[in-house]
Parts: structure tokens; sequence; C-alpha cells
């Protein structure tokens, strides 16, 4: 079977580096907080071109530390995609706040700063909710049109929190890196993501020195800066392991050329798709990281299946929208409410992506796809 994401191939290329450092880490005994936290925070920093960067336990616990930092609780209205993770609406929930959604744009995915505009002008004349933040999705890699929304975030007195779970390193248009673009940004480092660790890790990214002093205290147990045991807020247990770090950090030297690589088996893939299913739109300027690569079709399910007897592994990102799951009911959504996220998500699927893909694999799963779709 062809791998979805090829890890051990990647681990082969690094596999002293990688002993070595966690030899290091296991020598020291510094499991918690060691000295590789720091060097890890100092060059995910510098990469994303930010102030300060925090690791922590995963992605889910970066968003929920943002919002927490942000002072963001019961009453205040969220604003995000339906088409995305759980972890991104699950955070929101879980500090007491709504998730509002608004519907994405048909060609990138990601959230349609148009649709947003209605959703936040919507909250602001029922007067139920006080709106504070929009969290926008870099969705498979690639960034949300921060041009617009940022001006719509400054003209409501918004916060943005970048959920750049997938898209550690993409580029906007901007020029800037992913996290860099909102109040908070926030990524994990989950094994699948293109900078992955050895199990769960991720990070917060911010310039504001107020906020990264809370985001701080939040990480260990609402901590003070000057007596850890004078805890002055409540806080989580977020702290990332030494051993990840360590990880990380010998990743981080093959990252750079791992997006260049991912670029190549990207534009394989839509040369060899032309004509056949629909892609994900990459606007002029951005830099996608390709965390997965999601094509749609209406015969998805057939394509699925001949792949599968081809030995070539797929799967689905994302077949429920946000606002039909179970566990957002009480939003009060129904089917219809987000028709671009709803088609979307009815006939999406995803490819095996990684930046070691072969040539010959990428032409054998496209002519697998043609074959099936010209059926």
């Amino acid at each position: 079977m062809l791998p979805f994401i090829d890890l051990k191939y990647q681990y082969s290329l690094i596999r002293d580096e990688i002993h070595a450092g966690i030899d290091r880490v296991l020598e020291s005994g510094h499991y918690i907080l060691g000295a590789e936290i720091n060097e890890l925070e100092k060059q995910l920093a510098e990469y994303a071109g930010v102030k300060h960067a925090l690791a922590c336990s995963s992605g889910t616990d970066a968003l929920l530390m943002a919002l927490m930092a942000l002072g963001i609780g019961p009453g205040d209205a969220v604003f995000t995609t339906p088409f995305t993770f759980f972890a991104t609406v699950e955070t929101i929930a879980l500090v007491g706040a709504t998730p509002v959604f608004a519907d994405i744009d048909e060609g990138t995915y990601n959230i349609d700063p148009a649709k947003l505009e209605e959703a936040i002008l919507k909250v602001e004349r029922e007067g139920k909710l006080k709106p504070k933040a929009i969290i926008p999705v870099d969705l498979f890699g690639l960034t949300a049109d921060y041009k617009a929304i940022k001006p719509l975030a400054d003209a409501h007195g918004l916060a943005i929190i970048e959920d750049a779970c997938q898209a550690f390193g993409a580029v906007a248009p901007s020029g800037k890196r992913a996290p860099s673009l909102g109040t908070i940004g926030c990524t994990s480092f989950f094994p699948a993501k293109p900078l992955g660790c050895y199990g769960d890790g991720g990070a917060v990214f911010t310039d504001d020195d107020d906020l990264f002093d809370k985001m701080y205290s939040i990480l260990v147990h609402g901590r003070s800066a000057e007596d850890r045991y004078n805890n002055v807020r409540l806080g989580l247990n977020a702290r990332c392991d030494t051993i990840q770090a360590a990880v990380l950090l010998a990743k981080l030297k093959l990252f750079p050329g791992e997006v260049e690589m991912r670029q190549v088996v990207a534009d394989r893939y839509r040369a060899g798709l032309k004509d056949l299913v629909s892609v994900q739109t990459i606007p002029e300027g951005c830099v996608s990281v390709y965390a997965q690569f999601c094509p749609r079709s209406p015969k998805f399910a057939e394509i699925q299946a001949a792949l599968k007897a081809a030995d070539v592994p797929t799967a689905r990102y994302y077949p429920i929208p946000m606002h039909l799951l179970g566990a957002t009911e009480y939003l009060g959504y129904k089917k219809g409410d987000m028709p671009v996220a709803e088609a979307c998500a009815a006939d999406i699927f995803a490819l095996p992506m990684h930046p070691y893909l072969k040539a010959e694999d990428i032409d054998r799963i496209c002519g697998v796809i043609a074959d099936t779709v010209k059926k």
C-alpha cells in the first residue's frame, strides 16, 4: 500500500540527528521545559517572523490558550468557518463563547470575507452576543484572505486568532508567513502536519507582549512569572515535552526544502488532474504548504474505490460541516444555511500528499482517476 504520508522515509534522512537530540534530552533529565524548548521557540519565532513563539502540547491547546488570553467567554461571539476540523469550534465552546459561522469561498475552501461581514453585522443587529474575535482557518495549508479579513476585524473591534494548525510556514500575498497573520497565531505539530513531531505538539505566536505574558502564564496552570507557585489566573497543563522539541529542531532543518518539494508534488497533481476533478484555488502570491491535497468530484466514491483497489489510500476532509454536527445542534443551524461548505463537504476527498511522493506514483494515481472519471 502506498503511504498516505511517508513519515518513515523522512525519518530515515534525519535518523542520526533525531536520536542524538533525544539522547541529549534523556541525558539531561530535563524532560519538561528543557533547553530544547527555548531553542525551538526561538527558531519558530524567527521562521514565522514574529516576536514571540510559545511551544505547547497541541494545536487544540494553542487555540484554547489564545481564546483565554483574549478574555473570551460567555456572551461573546467568535466568527469562524464551518469547513474545518472540530477543534476550531470546540475550543470556542470550551471557553463558553458562541461559535458563529460564515460560509466559505468555493475556490479556496477558506472563509468568505463577504459572508463573514454579513455574519458580523447580523450579530451586531441582533444584540444578543458581543462580537469578540474571528478565527480564520488556513485550510489544507493555504492562508485565508487576511487582506480582506483584517479591515473587517479593525472596523468591528475584533481580534484575529489565526488557526494555522495545517499551515505553518505558508506564505500570504503580503509575503508574511503563517502563523504571523493575526493578533495571535496557532499551529499544530501533530505528526501528519507539514511540520510534525512524534506525538502531540503545537505553538502560539504573537507580537503582543501582554498577550504573550498571559499565554506564558496560562501554559502552566496560570503561573506567575516571578513565582511558579503563585497562580495568578486559571490556566492549563499545556506544556510541550522536551523530547518533542528535540524532534522538531531536527525536522526544522528539512522543512524549507520540503515546502518546495510539496509545490512540485502539487503541480504534478494539478497537471495530471486537469479537467478531471476540481482542485483548491491558490491565489496569486500565496504559497500553500499543502497539508492535504483535496480534490472534489461527484464521482468521489467511485474514485476512492478504484484507488483502494490499486493500493492507494485516500481520506475525506471534511464530510460533515461544523454547523451540522451533533455537538453543534444547540447553535440552531440547519441544512442549507452554509450551502458552499455543504456542497464542498459532499464531494471532497484527499489524495496521498507528502514531499517525497514519487512522480511515477502521482502519475499512476492520476491515471486511475482518469480511467474512473471517463467511464
